[in-house]
């Protein structure tokens, strides 16, 4: 066993760049000592395992990337969804004030045209107020002429011309 952690330490030596954990993730192949095993199918066992481990790390240093990209582009999607909402609200806040201003104005015109409109009826009532003034003095005037014609016996001359034939 004494040979194998010389053999360990002497790889261990060699790949000196790698982190701790990444040596704890690929541990050495413990076939090592079996017999038939050439020194040229150690190198080969071990670059494999280097090749392993390298793809690995690339695989994870991949996931990790997209992962940030993936991250990043839900940020700036949530950002962009918080603008529109704002931009929404805001518009929305807007459209209520002009609404309001319409509403206002209407109920505005709405008096101004009820006022104008109560204006026309007074006045109507006014002109009906003379024309049956003005009626009642035509009846009063009629009936004293009337009352004339019948006390003196004349006739009207103007009036029914047309039944005296």
């Amino acid at each position: 066993m004494g040979d194998e952690e010389t053999k360990r330490s002497v790889v261990d030596e060699q790949h000196h760049h790698f982190s701790a954990e990444e040596k704890a993730l690929s541990p050495l192949p413990q076939h090592q000592h079996q017999v038939g095993i050439k020194p040229n199918d150690w190198d080969s066992a071990l670059a494999e395992v280097e090749r392993e481990k390298r793809l690995a790390l690339i695989k994870a240093w991949e996931d990790n990337e997209k992962t940030k990209a993936d991250n990043m582009a839900y940020r700036r999607l949530s950002g962009v969804d918080a603008w529109e909402n704002a931009k929404r609200a805001s518009l929305e806040a807007q459209l209520k004030l002009i609404e309001e201003k319409i509403e206002k104005k209407k109920a505005e015109y709405a008096a101004k045209m009820k006022n104008k409109t109560a204006m026309i009826h007074r006045a109507a009532e006014e002109k009906r107020a003379v024309i049956e003034a003005d009626r009642g003095k035509d009846f009063l005037m009629v009936e004293e002429a009337a009352a004339m014609y019948r006390a003196t016996g004349n006739v009207p001359k103007k009036s029914f011309a047309c039944f005296s034939c």
